[in-house]
């Protein structure tokens, strides 16, 4: 059997603790790229939902995203097209 850890977004090496601090990174960024002015909280799900999005974008674009400064990478890049999506959304 495999010893890597894999977590949330089935990512090697990304555990429960390290992906809530990608979340709050990645929504902090996120949101400072996109001049939101959010709360902790909402940071940290924007985050974290980015990660999701950015696995899955990075998956069918072939690029391989595992350990912590790529899904760094990738949580940022989802985060922002997260935040950019909902504004156009709201904005109508």
């Amino acid at each position: 059997m495999n010893n890597e850890t894999y977590a949330f977004l089935s990512q090697p090496g990304v555990g429960f603790f390290s992906l809530i601090i990608i979340g709050l990174i990645a929504g902090w960024v996120a949101e400072r790229v996109t001049a939101s002015n959010h709360g902790l909280l909402t940071n940290l799900l924007v985050g974290v939902a980015g990660a999701f999005i950015g696995d899955k974008l990075a998956s069918v674009l072939n690029v391989p995203v595992f350990g912590f400064f790529r899904t760094l990478i990738a949580a940022i890049v989802g985060a922002i097209l997260l935040l950019w999506i909902w504004r156009a959304i709201r904005s109508r």
